[in-house]
Order: structure tokens, then C-alpha cells, then sequence
């Protein structure tokens, strides 16, 4: 019924507090979430490490899924610790070395006026396989961004700190769009008309050595990835800081990268400016950061981030949490030895 053609790796899901067959499950046309977009979600990714495979800020991440819900008003209907044991649970159920880990809140079916007031709290947490968000290319020669148009949703208006399923439209559309236009990603201005993020990732930029990123009130989710990234610049003698991002400090800056757990740390090479629609596309102005290729600082970051994904830096031991409990338990499991660290992870 569900074929797992772009879910690779994929066997079973958790929902509701068991695990299920990945072609089964079934969603009525009337759940509240269908609607509304009346969800809330995590990205998460499990790395393949010597020890078996570890998930990144697993609770951190699961953290802010309760802060989502309780934006939305949506009671969890499980505790922390238990949804950290159905992600730990579901990557084991797969078999899995490394992958990425959606868990999901939604109102299903019960009423369907704006307040769901009838509608229970469906929980359901899956994970698969998934390659570069942004192509291996983009990871070793930089992505090429738009600059769109289009104002980001400021944090007057809605809470931008938190993932709410139905805020995503407005990044579906313009990643799209960006996609059709013939670039890798887009990149939101603000109300104020400063640089925000990206459809689904952070930004981070470098000038003059200094490492910087702006805040919740730039009206941009304030990443988990990029709050790690942050604290290694810092940790690696970098000057950090944050504080907003003007357009020109974006066209100006000697590197700038993405941060997701998507993307993880992606860098950007190349700025298109679309911000003026009475020009034709062949005209819009791009300019190119430094030498067009990916930085020293940004290759620096990147390296020293996969490192402690990959449990090779044990001073960052604490932001993994293993999905075995053991070396020998993740080994039985997956066929008598751990897979190739590097094989199938996103960078």
C-alpha cells in the first residue's frame, strides 16, 4: 500500500506506542491535520559511530518537540523519556546505521472546526535512510542560493523559535520555486529586511575571522545544529557572535554556510539577487564569496562537526545518545559488524 521507494532503509514505524509495518497505517480524510497543518514535528540524524549508531542532541531535539506541542496547545501524550527510548527503539527495529528520525504530533480525527477540541493527539516516530539534502556536490564545491523576494514569517506574528507543520507551507513553496529557477536553496529577508534563513536551514556567515549568526528575533528558528556549530567555533578559538545579518554583511561576507540537520553544515558560494520582480531573471545581479569555493573556516567547521557525529571527538561524547546499549548488541544486530562509519551519511 506504501512502498518505501523514497524511504530507503525503511521496515517499521512507531505509532501510538507500537510498531508497525511501514506499508500500513491509515489517516482519515477529516484528521484535523490534513486541514490545517495542525502538527508538530523533529529532524533528527543517527550517525554510524565505532560503538554502533548514535543519534545527535536526541534530547535536545526531543525537548523542543514539547515546546512545539505547547505552542500549538497539544498535551503529548507520552513522557520525554519514553518518545527518546521510541526513537532509540525505532532506529533498532530498522536495523539501521545511520539515518534520519522524523517523530511527529498531530490532531487526528475527531472535529473539524479551527479549535480541535475533539481530536486526539496522534504520535508516530519513523526513520530511514536519506542522502544529501542539498546534493554531495553542494557539500564539496558550495550551493548557489536565491535571495527571495518573499519576507520569512517574523516572530511578531507567530512563534519562529518552534516546528510547526503547518508554518512549513510557505517553505515548501519557495523552495520549490527556488528549485524550478534553477538554484540549490533560497534565503528569507525579514520584516526589516535583514537576512533570516533559509526554507528549512540557518545561516551562518564568516568575515574577518568572525563567526556569526542572528537570533530568534530575526525571525528564524534558532537550530540545534547551529547552536552546536556555534559553540565549536567557540571552542575552536573562533570569535563568535549574534547579532543580525544586513543584506549587505551577507553579499560582503568571506564565507557563509547553512546549518540543518538536514543540511548539517553546507556551504554557500554563490548569492542571486531576486529581490526586485520588475527585473527579468537574466538580469538579477549575483555575487560570488570569496574565491567561489567553499572556506577554510566553513571546511574547518564542517570537519570538526562530522567528527563529533561520528563519536570520533569523545569531548562532545554527551550529544550522542547510543541506540544500543552495547558495542556487542549493536554488532549482532547488524550483521555481526558495524557498518562503514561513512557509508550513507548525509554531510
Amino acid at each position: 500500500m506504501f512502498p518505501n521507494d523514497n524511504f530507503p532503509g525503511a521496515t517499521s514505524y512507531w505509532q501510538n506506542g507500537e510498531l508497525k509495518p511501514w506499508d500500513s497505517g491509515e489517516v482519515h480524510v477529516m484528521s484535523h491535520v490534513l486541514h490545517y497543518g495542525s502538527s508538530v514535528f523533529e529532524g533528527i540524524r543517527a550517525y554510524a559511530t565505532h560503538r554502533g549508531p548514535a543519534i545527535f542532541r536526541l534530547e535536545e531535539h526531543i525537548d523542543r518537540l514539547f515546546k512545539s506541542a505547547s505552542v500549538i496547545g497539544m498535551t503529548v501524550p507520552y513522557s520525554r523519556d519514553e518518545l527518546i527510548e521510541a526513537c532509540r527503539l525505532v532506529m533498532r527495529e530498522n536495523r539501521l546505521a545511520s539515518a534520519y528520525i522524523r517523530p511527529n504530533l498531530y490532531y487526528g480525527y475527531g472535529n473539524l472546526g479551527l479549535t480541535p477540541s475533539k481530536c486526539p493527539v496522534e504520535t508516530t516516530i519513523g526513520c530511514w535512510e536519506w542522502g544529501a539534502y542539498l546534493g554531495s556536490k553542494g557539500i564539496s564545491e558550495g550551493v548557489h542560493v536565491l535571495l527571495l523576494p518573499w519576507k520569512r514569517i517574523h516572530h511578531s506574528q507567530m512563534n519562529a523559535s518552534v516546528k510547526l507543520g503547518g508554518l512549513y507551507v510557505q517553505s515548501n513553496i519557495f523552495a520549490t520555486q527556488t528549485r524550478e529557477l534553477g538554484y540549490d536553496e533560497g534565503v528569507f529577508l525579514n520584516l526589516e529586511n535583514r537576512v533570516a534563513e533559509g526554507p528549512g536551514e540557518n545561516i551562518i556567515i564568516v568575515k574577518d575571522g568572525v563567526v556569526k549568526t542572528n537570533d530568534m528575533y530575526e525571525s528564524v528558528l534558532e537550530g540545534i545544529t547551529r547552536t552546536s556549530v556555534m559553540e565549536i567555533a567557540k571552542d575552536l578559538g573562533y570569535q563568535t557572535e549574534i547579532a543580525p545579518i544586513t543584506v549587505e554583511d551577507f553579499f560582503e561576507a568571506d564565507e557563509a554556510f547553512f546549518t540543518g540537520t538536514a543540511a548539517e553544515v553546507t556551504p554557500i558560494t554563490r548569492i542571486t539577487d531576486s529581490r526586485d520582480r520588475s527585473i527579468p531573471q537574466e538580469q538579477w545581479k549575483t555575487y560570488t564569496l570569496g574565491n567561489g569555493k567553499p572556506g577554510e573556516a566553513s571546511l574547518k567547521l564542517a570537519g570538526q562537526y562530522m567528527d563529533i557525529v561520528h563519536g570520533r571527538n569523545k569531548n562532545y561524547d554527551g550529544w550522542l545518545t547510543y541506540v544500543y546499549d552495547s558495542v556487542a548488541d549493536a554488532k549482532a544486530v547488524l550483521n555481526g559488524s558495524l557498518r562503514n562509519e561513512n557509508e550513507n551519511v548525509e554531510r
